[in-house]
């Protein structure tokens, strides 16, 4: 199967649904992709084909509608995950990050070993926990009259919980993040490769550690599962600790970003849910609704029309959950955020590879906002400040700047 590159068009694509496409980009811009770009897109064509769904550049088709996501995310059979990242092969290996990139049969035992570790119950005995270290950070600065919320908040919250259920130590936040950086951002897969390799061998240093030394973090347990009645291998345990590497690092960062940002420029929004802290609940739902941050891929098993359009094997199809938050096909006016919505939407995902994340990324998402109402008073953007976005296969906040009133 030949790899498709940029500059070269695809025969089956018909060249007038070539176009570029903004979310892509990777690179920063000072304007808010979700109020200009992403309903510009919603303009065009359902399906189109674009440059750079995932560094590389790599091209591949964009599906809009919600509603064709949804199919895609359940047809196991024409669509496959299976080295869709390109991680492993960058540095002439073959595992899977597991169960990101496991398909069926074998996603099946590898999603229900891990399910019961990942539960709701489970996640919700962290509530404490989370809601302590959220206060933590708060407590830094709520008093100063200002923050830069990133930097203050939104990536050493999530982080150091991220870092204490894996039992690293906190120092390696800087060094996690700068090889995590390098996987989103960089176009040159000589530069990924380094931080994969890097990575990759942290990690096996640490399974091969927590194998003498076991403790209650989730490398030691991934290294007790079973999966159809053998112990998961070396090479599995460390395949799902990379998947965690990636999902614990930027996801709910992101997020927490673009939620305070809504909130920041949306003082009526914030003034709702400090009179009732129990409408954030509800309230998160609509804002992963309307500030999606995620687009990951799929690719093409067997010739499959959509539409007027073909796909075939080996091609890229973007799942872009900004794009599905937005889509005025599925939402009645998807560009406003109404705060008791209570939307269905797939920004966690959709279908067997809902995100297995899902309950502990609410519960950060929930409790940051909570939180954060609850020790700051009515707060907006630092004037003159213009908010960079950073436009890529992950959505986010680069710097946020906030300023409040202190008596």
């Amino acid at each position: 199967m030949a790899t498709q590159t940029a500059n070269v068009i695809p025969a089956h694509v018909p060249p007038e649904l070539v176009r570029p496409c903004r979310i892509f980009d990777r690179l920063s811009v000072c304007e808010n992709p979700y109020e200009k770009i992403i309903p510009e897109i919603h303009q065009g064509p359902a399906v189109f084909y674009t440059s750079n769904v995932n560094p590389g550049p790599v091209p591949g088709w964009v599906v809009r509608r919600a509603e064709d996501m949804r199919a895609i995310y359940n047809d196991t059979e024409n669509f496959y995950k299976q080295g869709n990242t390109q991680f492993a092969a960058m540095i002439g290996e073959d595992w899977d990050i597991i169960p990101t990139e496991l398909d069926p049969p074998r996603h099946e035992g590898f999603r229900a070993a891990l399910n019961p570790v990942y539960s709701a119950s489970n996640m919700a005995a962290l509530d404490h926990r989370v809601r302590e270290r959220a206060r933590l950070f708060i407590d830094e600065f709520k008093d100063k009259g200002h923050c830069e919320f990133i930097k203050d908040f939104a990536i050493p919250f999530p982080v150091t919980i991220f870092l204490d259920l894996m039992g690293f130590p906190k120092e390696e936040m800087d060094q996690f993040l700068a090889w995590e950086n390098v996987l989103l951002r960089s176009e040159t897969n000589v530069d990924r490769a380094m931080s994969v390799r890097s990575v990759a061998d942290y990690l096996l240093r640490a399974i091969e550690e927590r194998k003498k030394n076991p403790g209650e973090d989730l490398i030691s347990v991934a290294l007790t599962l079973e999966v159809n009645g053998r112990k998961w291998t070396d090479r599995e345990v460390f395949g799902h600790c990379f998947n965690l590497y990636l999902g614990g690092l930027d996801t709910v960062t992101a997020n927490i970003g673009l939620h305070l940002h809504h909130l920041a420029t949306h003082p009526e929004d914030q003034e709702e849910l400090r009179a009732d802290p129990k409408k954030v609940v509800i309230a998160v739902e609509e804002l992963l609704r309307a500030y999606p941050a995620v687009t990951t891929v799929r690719l093409c098993r067997n010739p499959y029309t959509l539409g007027d359009v073909t796909f075939m094997p080996g091609d890229y199809i973007a799942m872009s959950t900004p794009l599905a938050g937005r889509d005025p096909e599925y939402y009645e006016a998807p560009n406003e955020v109404r705060l008791d919505r209570k939307p269905s939407h797939v920004t966690l995902g959709f279908g067997i590879h809902r995100c297995l994340g899902q309950h502990l990324a609410r519960r950060e998402l929930q409790i940051a906002v909570q939180e954060f109402l609850a020790a700051v008073p009515t707060f907006k953007i630092e004037p003159g400040f213009d908010v960079p976005f950073f436009l890529g296969n992950v959505i986010h906040v680069d710097k946020l700047p906030l300023v409040w009133s202190v008596d």
